[in-house]
């Protein structure tokens, strides 16, 4: 009976309009009530329009959902901008799962292809590649406030704590000063690898292709995504033996892998005994690794010096390779996979679960063993660190088994360990492949647009912003169990 009257007043309404327009349209068919919040929005005494309950519903959530939802945003934005027709090459096919999936791969500055960027994409679908790079390294909070400062407006609370939360530092205070820094950080090494690029791009391509083609890679060097616009599925390999490429790539990546807080931090003190201890242990965790990786690459495969210290350091989430990925042995390919799960650091532009979560680990297993007290560097660390550090492993790991046992039923026809380097490749935003992504089915293509999605923002991030809860006073007794 409601809804006949309902229609009837409708009905009403549009005889006695004198003329049409519009927002008639929209009011005949939009509902009565909020779909955000419930109110009324539509008619005499409605508490707001929909945008504005829209706009009250975002201010509504916590950081870590905002975050999410706008790097969510930022894929779908780009990947509407790679199906136009500006962006596509004439003799060209591209569908909506292969643009979904290279826009999640740029804006989780990953660099896993489906489809070749320079084969399939314009110079216009290249630029906007390379845009959704940058803001999916710099990240879309602190894109946003640079864009904000730009314009001279001031940044609120809440956009202070957002961009708090996605840089993933204790405090908010001096937030805005190190947004700049970290956007004038940015833009001094993006420059110096573009011009050093260039020396050894301009050899092989005209002087324009060249910049191009070096603005490009230094951008996709820095922000550890794997991308490149050479066209034919190939990466560096042409260049694996060019000595100023490989150290330039390699240094953009290690410099945009430890972290902008750590990089200002050097550039503070210049001493390591003055640095915190943060930068401490990602420093020396960094250069462990690759030390380690670089040898047991060597030890494995039937490369240079160069090529296994080019890939030990394009394995911790960069993602370049100067050597075919898929002709490389079970060894190898596993030492990749260890280093592609451990990653870069903190507040970087590189995913994985941190060079800080892999030594706080060793750390307390050590402690654990020895039966001392847990400290590194005459400092301790909290038992509140420690257990995080457990939570992100496990979590991690559980994603990159759920998505190797997924893609070990959708595509039989690949073996186990091209399907587990494929997954902890996505999972730690890397890159690297064995050549078998592009011959994955759409259902297997979109599974992994979610594990480079998962793997950007945090595994801990995404299951802990769901719950917007304080703390419990009240506990249970405590009481032990045998573990072991």
């Amino acid at each position: 009976m409601d809804n006949a009257a309902d229609d009837a007043a409708r009905s009403t309404y549009f005889r006695k309009t004198d003329r049409f327009h519009i927002t008639h349209v929209l009011r005949f068919f939009a509902p009565k009530t909020c779909f955000f919040c419930g109110k009324k929005a539509i008619g005499p005494g409605a508490d707001h329009g929909l945008v504005k309950g829209f706009f009250q519903f975002l201010k509504g959530l916590p950081p870590g959902r905002l975050i999410a939802l706008g790097f969510a945003a930022v894929i779908l934005l780009g990947t509407f901008l790679l199906l136009l027709p500006v962006s596509i090459k004439s003799d060209m096919e591209v569908g909506f799962v292969d643009a979904l999936f290279t826009s999640t791969s740029a804006v989780c500055v990953t660099g896993l292809i489906a489809i070749d960027t320079a084969d399939h994409f314009t110079a216009f679908g290249q630029t906007v590649v390379a845009l959704l790079i940058q803001i999916g390294g710099l990240g879309v909070t602190s894109v946003g406030v640079g864009f904000i400062l730009a314009a001279g407006k001031r940044v609120s609370i809440k956009g202070r704590l957002i961009v708090k939360e996605a840089l993933n530092i204790d405090s908010s205070k001096g937030i805005i000063r190190l947004v700049k820094v970290v956007l004038l950080t940015t833009l001094c090494f993006e420059l110096a690898g573009a011009m050093l690029s260039f020396i050894v791009f301009v050899q092989d391509f005209p002087p324009l292709k060249a910049l191009a083609i070096s603005v490009f890679h230094s951008i996709a060097a820095f922000n550890n995504s794997g991308f490149d616009i050479l066209g034919g599925m190939q990466n560096l390999i042409p260049y694996q033996s060019n000595v100023l490429l490989n150290l330039t790539t390699c240094g953009l990546i290690l410099f945009g892998g430890l972290g902008f807080l750590v990089i200002l931090d050097i550039i503070k003190n210049r001493s390591f005994r003055k640095l915190c201890l943060h930068s401490k242990v990602v420093i020396t965790t960094s250069a462990a690794l690759l030390l380690i990786g670089t040898i047991l690459l060597k030890v494995t495969e039937d490369i240079t010096w160069l090529g296994a210290f080019f890939h030990s350091v394009s394995a911790r989430t960069a993602g370049f390779s100067t050597y075919t990925i898929g002709e490389f042995s079970n060894g190898g390919l596993f030492t990749f996979i260890l280093l592609m799960f451990i990653g870069a650091s903190p507040g970087s532009t590189g995913g994985g679960i941190k060079t800080s979560t892999f030594f706080v680990l060793l750390q307390s297993v050590k402690s654990l063993v020895t039966k001392t007290h847990f400290c590194a560097f005459r400092r301790s660390i909290s038992q509140t660190g420690i257990s995080k550090a457990y939570i992100i492993t496990f979590l991690s790991l559980l994603v990159v088994c759920c998505g190797t046992f997924l893609l070990c039923i959708l595509e039989p026809e690949f073996s186990f360990i091209q399907l587990l380097f494929e997954v902890t490749s996505a999972f730690g935003t890397v890159g690297l492949s064995t050549g078998i992504t592009p011959d994955l089915g759409a259902v297997s293509k979109i599974a992994m647009v979610l594990i480079m999605f998962i793997g950007r923002l945090g595994a801990f991030t995404l299951a802990s912003m769901w719950v917007n809860r304080p703390e419990p006073t009240v506990r249970y007794t405590e009481e032990s169990i045998t573990i072991g």
